[in-house]
């Protein structure tokens, strides 16, 4: 049963490895965007409904502004490389929506809230723009499908390792278990969220200068997320 376990866990690793074509780098992803993308779109859509959209001021006009200067960054970036069609099936979207929240996000697909709880924090059009460059990041380098394969992956190991210590005495099953769940959490998903992070501010550092805006404005903004 072990050596079953370790062959399909191994082969499993190697067919979900797939290159990001925006970071280049080998990332462990099964879900491609015509999976993923759907699914955003109606939770965008239903979101959309069930909260206020803020149209047609100066700040929404904004967020639309700063938006478009973001991703004709991405997309001209992908078109220098010859590799537009990457972002065929995104569906880029800007929309501010009344919520107090500092809070702001990108789903896979490339539909984007700001919250308007946030603005006071940007503060600038320079401090909108490194959060929707941090934000778009995530989408282009398809942070939100890893995340989903690595918990899907961790389902899966859960499972084989109940499977694999179930004839063992029951204490012995507990304490095997317990050590699992602390070391997959600690050593395998906190990580990868860590390292996500640090990966778009890289990149939505880089989108939001070559759009125009001064970089020294992102590290402001996140002094200014730390101290409110």
């Amino acid at each position: 049963m072990k050596k079953v376990t370790y062959l399909f866990c191994i082969l499993f690793l190697l067919a979900s490895c797939k290159v990001n074509q925006y970071t280049g780098k080998k990332t462990f992803n099964f879900y491609g965007n015509k999976t993923v993308f759907p699914m955003a779109f109606k939770e965008y859509s239903a979101f959309l409904e069930q909260n206020e959209v803020i149209e047609n001021t100066r700040e929404s006009d904004q967020i639309k502004r700063v938006g478009k200067k973001i991703t004709a960054t991405a997309e001209a970036y992908f078109q220098h490389k010859g590799n537009l069609a990457v972002l065929k099936d995104y569906a880029w979207e800007y929309n501010l929506v009344k919520n107090d929240q500092r809070n702001a996000w990108c789903m896979p697909s490339g539909k984007i809230v700001f919250y308007t709880g946030i603005l006071p924090t940007a503060k600038t059009e320079a401090g909108i723009a490194a959060i929707m460059g941090h934000d778009v990041a995530h989408a282009l380098a398809d942070h939100g499908a890893q995340r989903m394969s690595a918990n899907t992956a961790k389902v899966g190991m859960d499972f084989l390792v109940g499977r694999s210590v179930k004839n063992q005495p029951k204490d012995k099953q507990k304490k095997i278990l317990a050590a699992y769940g602390i070391g997959s959490h600690v050593a395998g998903i906190l990580p990868f969220s860590r390292k996500h992070e640090t990966e778009a501010d890289r990149i939505g550092l880089e989108l939001m200068t070559i759009a125009g805006y001064a970089p020294k404005e992102a590290a402001d903004l996140w002094r200014r997320m730390h101290d409110a």
